[in-house]
């Protein structure tokens, strides 16, 4: 195969993992949208209850975009309050890093499985159809993921391929990297799992892997952006804080990102865990960091913003 030809294959791959995680997703909401909307709008009560449920929805949809997302909505209808999207937004950054989870554990040839057993559930009544269509995409996710890596590995004999993706081991062009890939695929979840597998089959370096991964975050809060456009005030201070918490975090961690992954590194011999480890710690530690102190950042949040007053009913700032 000519390198034009193991490139273009690449990229059907990578195509293929995009589509796969979005008919999973799409699916998913098809079967429980009803049921994840009134999950959401019973979190007005607590922060850290609409936490739980942002982090556990993303986590079972694989999609922050498609949370994040309806909770930009939810808060232009008035269902929710702009502080209570503030920990949904908070729990979705968390549960996104589901995906690098079920990445690292290499969980090879189970994707024809799924494809099968999703195949034969959706032939049959309605109501299983679109759990089989579920199964199906979940399997096409893994069954992808096989085809990434078999067309990267021939990557590993290629020094000008790697002069490239060395590039990425300083912290600031890995961080551009994840966060532009990121917004230009619309999927956070893409990135983290290229990142990955290139760690896996020794392309990249995982103290290079980790500033992509973290970038990732920022680029993929284009979507709640995006959706914001056109919409009240509320709902695009919910969409731009949601950039802020990330934005804020990647600047946070970025004076101690070398030490941060060489300290992943260490952590495990698995190095692409290691890489999901720092996702996981990254997000999470910025999301309680920022749920600690919601009290205080909700009110200035919404008169920097400008934020109108418009919103569900008020809630305590338990």
């Amino acid at each position: 195969m000519t390198p034009i030809q193991g490139l273009f294959a690449a990229a059907s791959a990578v195509l293929l993992f995009l589509y796969g995680l979005q008919g999973f997703s799409r699916e998913l909401q098809e079967v429980g949208g009803t049921a994840l909307q009134s999950w959401l709008e019973r979190v007005t009560a607590s922060r850290w209850l609409g936490f739980l449920v942002g982090a556990f929805a993303t986590a079972i949809v694989q999609s922050s975009s498609a949370i994040t997302a309806l909770a930009v909505t939810l808060v232009d209808a008035s269902v929710i309050s702009f502080r209570a999207s503030l920990g949904i937004l908070l729990g979705s950054n968390v549960g996104t890093t589901a995906t690098a989870w079920l990445v690292s554990f290499k969980l090879t040839g189970i994707g024809p499985i799924f494809i099968v057993l999703g195949a034969l559930i959706s032939m049959l009544p309605i109501r299983a159809r679109y759990i089989g269509k579920a199964v199906f995409y979940f399997g096409l996710i893994f069954f992808a993921l096989d085809l990434i890596s078999a067309e990267l590995r021939p990557l590993q004999n290629r020094p000008q391929f790697k002069e490239w993706l060395a590039l990425a081991e300083a912290p600031w062009a890995g961080v551009l990297a994840g966060l532009l890939f990121t917004a230009l695929v619309q999927s956070s979840s893409v990135t983290t799992g290229l990142a990955i597998l290139l760690v896996q089959q020794g392309v990249l370096p995982p103290q290079a892997a980790i500033p992509i991964v973290i970038g990732s975050n920022v680029g993929s809060t284009s979507t709640a952006l995006v959706a914001g456009l056109g919409m009240s005030s509320i709902a695009r201070a919910t969409a731009i804080t949601n950039f802020l918490f990330n934005a804020t975090g990647v600047l946070c961690y970025f004076p101690f990102l070398r030490s941060f992954s060489r300290a992943m590194v260490d952590l495990t011999t698995n190095p692409g865990m290691a890489v999901a480890w720092a996702h996981l710690i990254f997000n999470f530690t910025v999301a309680i960091c920022f749920l600690l102190a919601l009290t205080w950042v909700e009110p200035l949040l919404r008169k920097w913003l400008g934020a109108e007053a418009r919103s569900a009913s008020s809630e305590p700032a338990s």
